[in-house]
């Protein structure tokens, strides 16, 4: 079983950068596992601009609602970076409305990637937004929605072997 590493951290707090120095500092060839989806141009414009940075020793797989089963299908021996928990919980809603599933259906999502992830030898490293800072939101399908992404956190780090909360670019080892 392969590390299982999180970082979490508000947005543009630096997280991802941080967990693309943590995955490019295992062996080459790694993969991307992106739940952004280019609904529109400055989305698109967004996601070229992240392949263009991350370079050639990196493949991107697009898995916006199934990133366990995508891992699944890439090499188990191959550093993976999923970027992230809250954009493929925001696709799952999309698809069908969020309270339409419930906190079970997202909690058995999250431990379905868990157990994807010790299924491989290679690490996989987690990119999510913390949610869990702000105010109680007045709706309650966003509501349901943070509850589910700081459940996924929870599980998530849990089993992890490592856990970063990244503030002003600078990871603070949680775990």
């Amino acid at each position: 079983m392969g590390d299982l590493i999180l970082y979490l951290g508000g947005a543009k707090s630096g997280k991802t950068r941080a967990a693309l120095k943590e995955t490019e500092s295992r062996p080459a060839l790694r993969y991307y596992l992106a739940t952004a989806q280019g609904l529109d141009e400055e989305m698109r414009g967004r996601i070229r601009r992240h392949q263009e940075e991350r370079g050639p020793d990196w493949r991107t797989v697009e898995a916006p609602l199934d990133p366990a089963g995508a891992l699944d299908g890439l090499p188990g021996d191959r550093p993976v970076l999923l970027d992230c928990i809250t954009l493929w919980f925001s696709n799952l809603m999309w698809e069908k409305p969020f309270g339409e599933r419930g906190l079970g259906f997202y909690r058995r999502q999250t431990e379905g990637l868990v157990e994807a992830s010790r299924r491989r030898e290679g690490a996989l490293i987690v990119v999510s937004n913390e949610l869990g800072s702000g105010i109680v939101p007045m709706e309650p399908e966003s509501r349901l929605y943070r509850d589910a992404v700081g459940l996924a956190h929870q599980i998530i780090a849990e089993a992890a072997t490592a856990a970063y909360l990244v503030v002003a670019g600078l990871p603070l080892k949680l775990k």
